[in-house]
């Protein structure tokens, strides 16, 4: 008989799991729905000193007091990070880890990385805590316990404490399509707060748990598919690699960030699967590097420049002849102000990660060649870490482009904005309302509109629905050949919408280049194309 033991994500509880462990059940295995210790708020017992320890303690004693040999362990959200845990203190006990929409956590990593909502990550990183939730209550079955009804404490009056979302915002911690209006009503009636400690304590792992089975559950409706963890593995950062090995299965789930309330008989027939070790096997491509894909080199050979910091933003500036093949040697007059470039990075990219995007080979390379050619290569840092930060991306784009705009060396007549992967979808903005010094704007292998999934993502980052509708700058788009279908398909969305609103735009294409292809695949054909576009934007500055 299979056990499985479920963990929810966080403010909820084994409430939400009721309809789920009950398909198990009548399927003859035993489900165990936990809710963990601390979760409720300043009356829940243990209050805000319960922490991610507290969690994995009371797992681990969840699974000493279970006969059956092996458990499969299921973690959604915040739970996977105390199933980890207990599955690296008890291995010998645990069958199969299932993480449910949620990726793996890493030794030393705290659940507060990978929370989806810019503003609650913001108040975890900043030591803040909520009060005790927002207004509500109830009583009845599992009525919350937080104080927080009619002349309860309110937000602030007790730290330590994380609120749940407010009603109508659970869409920002996960996509909540399919959920029925009546349970996100009940999510919304029995939601508690989160002790902060919980999310912000790092996860302590010994390695013996690293050769157990799981199997990850991707949610499509939420943005993930196999197909995108085959895209991670090919050419994403290096610790992707290792969803490649054989003990790792996938499965795709058609529905939003919370089954266990949108398709709770699914979820259980996927967890049967899963527990039986079904499921698809992501396989590494035959093409291997000794480097991470983000570090590996340039696909042309470009001169250093001179470089300066400031802030956010690096400007790369001409500084004599040369240029790497295809352009044209040339010397500008150090007098007159030259035109910019602003390379935009995608994302989404994690906070820690070292170097940031604009000390990579790939963002350094391109910055130099526009030097190279007597324009100024401007690159920045900006802060998409989530699918719900477009908005700070956004912002810090809006404040570089003025900062550059306003050196005395730059025309700041012409600047052109030039997009990169998911960050294409920071292009919405400047087509919309696109202002008379944007002589250009280029994307290469972009997200032109959300990806299937990515409800996380304001609605106002769609260059697909404002391509064209207000004039605009000349565009120049990139495209890969062997891009994947989901970015493909946003791109002829764009263009679609481009060819009805009379807009002109400019392709390039690399037909055997793939995402990325400026570092997986440099070759004469990607050097021709990455030449041919950086010639054409500069043409269109008057360069």
């Amino acid at each position: 008989m299979t056990v499985y033991v479920l963990v929810s994500g966080p403010f909820t509880g084994g409430w939400v799991w009721e309809e789920t462990a009950s398909r198990l059940r009548a399927a003859g295995s035993e489900a165990y729905p936990v809710t963990l210790p601390g979760i409720g708020g300043p009356r829940s017992a243990g209050g805000p000193a319960v922490d991610l320890e507290t969690h994995i303690e009371h797992l681990v004693r969840l699974i000493d007091g279970i006969r059956t040999p092996r458990v499969v362990l299921v973690g959604h959200g915040y739970g996977l990070h105390p199933v980890v845990g207990a599955a690296d203190r008890r291995p010998e006990r645990v069958a199969r880890i299932v993480s449910l929409d949620t990726g793996l956590p890493e030794d030393g990593e705290a659940a507060a990385r990978s929370v989806p909502d810019p503003e609650a990550r913001a108040r975890l990183a900043n030591g803040d805590g909520d009060g005790d939730g927002h207004g509500g209550g109830g009583g009845g079955d599992g009525a919350r316990t937080d104080g927080a009804g009619p002349g309860g404490p309110g937000p602030g009056a007790d730290h330590g404490w994380l609120a749940p979302p407010e009603p109508g915002a659970w869409s920002r911690w996960g996509s909540t399509e399919g959920v029925p209006a009546e349970a996100l009503e009940r999510l919304d009636r029995l939601a508690a707060p989160q002790p902060v400690r919980t999310l912000t304590q790092p996860l302590r792992l010994t390695g013996a748990a690293a050769g157990l089975p799981t199997t990850g559950v991707l949610c499509t409706a939420n943005g993930s598919n196999v197909d995108l963890v085959q895209m991670l593995v090919d050419s994403g950062p290096p610790r992707f690699r290792a969803l490649a090995d054989d003990r790792i299965r996938f499965v795709d789930l058609g529905t939003g960030h919370w089954p266990m309330l949108s398709a709770p008989g699914e979820l259980a027939e996927v967890l049967r699967r899963a527990a039986a070790g079904e499921g698809h096997r992501v396989t590494a491509s035959g093409r291997t590097h000794e480097r991470p894909t983000h570090l590996l080199p340039f696909l042309l050979d470009v001169p250093e420049v001179p470089r300066e910091r400031r802030g956010r933003i690096d400007l790369h500036l001409p500084c004599g002849p040369g240029a790497p093949a295809g352009g044209a040697p040339r010397r500008p007059d150090a007098e007159r102000p030259r035109p910019a470039v602003v390379f935009v990075h995608g994302g989404p990219v994690a906070p820690d990660q070292r170097p940031t995007p604009r000390d990579t080979p790939f963002l350094l390379g391109y910055a130099r060649y526009a030097a190279s050619l007597g324009a100024i290569g401007v690159t920045l840092d900006h802060r998409l870490h989530g699918l719900a930060d477009f908005a700070l991306a956004a912002e810090d784009l809006a404040e570089a482009v003025a900062l550059v705009r306003a050196d005395p060396r730059v025309d700041a007549d012409r600047i052109a904005l030039w997009f990169f992967s998911a960050g294409g979808l920071l292009a919405a903005d400047w087509l919309a309302a696109p202002p008379p010094w944007l002589r250009c704007l280029a994307a290469s292998y972009p997200a032109l509109a959300p990806l299937p999934g990515w409800g996380a993502v304001e609605s106002r980052f769609r260059p697909a629905d404002v391509v064209g509708t207000a004039g605009g700058p000349a565009i120049v788009l990139t495209r890969a050949g062997r891009e994947h279908p989901a970015f493909a398909a946003t791109v002829e969305e764009f263009l679609a919408a481009a060819g009805r609103n009379g807009a002109e735009v400019e392709t390039v294409d690399v037909p055997h280049g793939r995402h990325s292809f400026e570092l997986l695949d440099p070759t004469e054909e990607s050097r021709a194309c990455v030449e041919r576009a950086m010639r054409s934007v500069l043409g269109h500055l008057g360069d």
